[in-house]
């Protein structure tokens, strides 16, 4: 049986990744205490294949409860029970707008937590050893709940013997970096097309953008390089046994250099037979440069 395990911070889409995850097919199941992991294992089990896919969510709504969820993990491990923990994050000012437009209660309030901001604090501390134990971390902070959904089908259909998932990302330094990027390269250094009139409505995605960008020897120069790093990192994250490596490339905007620099990488990698999804953060924001 397949399980795939799905914790993480309060809004910061949990309930629209188990939407995502039932739509491609996993069998759902929300708010299980973790000591029950093993148990939904063993009746997964039982099911003699009738269930083959099945996607839990645990998080900290059963406050001390969670204490046991990395015991939990320990269990499964001990019963050869292959799973994967998926943990969904946003930045802290992110999930404050949230629940505050929202107007929704954040679980862990109340009793001696009395602001919206100490239960953030006090979830984030109270889930750190997940986050370290996770298989892949998705940072919501910046992306629609149709980028998540696509991440989660990209991440998840494909079987799960397959090489390591590269997610290559563009995104405007002008919005703050993804968190849950591994690598991050900086491209402002390049010659900038939103400077010239003729280019400054177009994306990266734009064959007269990308002609601009690589009228410059340093463009081609600073993609070769990009491409000879990625090459050589690839194998040694792969043999690590990382699952997805997210590599992130920003501009100032996020519009123009950075989305056809992830292009050209998901061409490349793709080329190299590697398993690609590309998501182009900010290129649709207005007054990107």
């Amino acid at each position: 049986m397949e399980l795939i395990i799905v914790t993480g911070m309060s809004g910061a889409g949990k309930s629209k990744t188990m939407d995502a995850l039932e739509d491609i097919g996993y069998f759902c199941v929300d708010n299980i205490p973790p000591q029950m992991l093993g148990r939904f294992a063993e009746l997964g089990e039982m099911s003699e294949g009738r269930i083959d896919r099945v996607a839990v969510a645990v998080d900290a709504r059963g406050r001390e409860m969670f204490r046991d969820f990395l015991t939990s993990l320990d269990g499964l491990d001990e019963r050869c029970q292959p799973y994967r923990v998926l943990f969904l994050d946003a930045s802290d000012e992110t999930l404050l707008r949230r629940y505050k437009e929202g107007r929704r209660r954040h679980p862990l309030l109340e009793g001696e937590i009395l602001t919206l901001e100490d239960a953030v604090r006090f979830e984030r501390e109270l889930l750190h050893g997940a986050r370290q134990r996770a298989d892949y971390v998705i940072d919501t902070s910046n992306i629609s709940v149709a980028q998540l959904k696509e991440t989660i089908a990209e991440t998840f259909l494909a079987d799960a013997r397959q090489a390591m998932l590269v997610h290559c990302m563009s995104f405007g330094f002008k919005n703050g970096l993804p968190w849950d990027a591994d690598l991050v390269f900086d491209v402002r250094c390049l010659p900038n097309p939103f400077y010239e009139p003729e280019l400054r409505a177009l994306s990266g995605l734009d064959e007269p953008v990308g002609e601009y960008i690589m009228r410059f020897p340093q463009s081609r120069q600073l993609l070769d390089k990009l491409f000879d790093l990625i090459d050589f990192l690839i194998p040694l994250y792969a043999e690590e046994g990382k699952s997805r490596l997210v590599v992130a490339i920003g501009c100032t905007g996020g519009r123009h250099r950075s989305v056809f620099f992830t292009r050209e990488l998901c061409s490349h990698l793709v080329a190299k037979g590697e398993r690609v999804v590309a998501n182009h953060r900010d290129m649709q924001k207005p007054n990107s440069h």
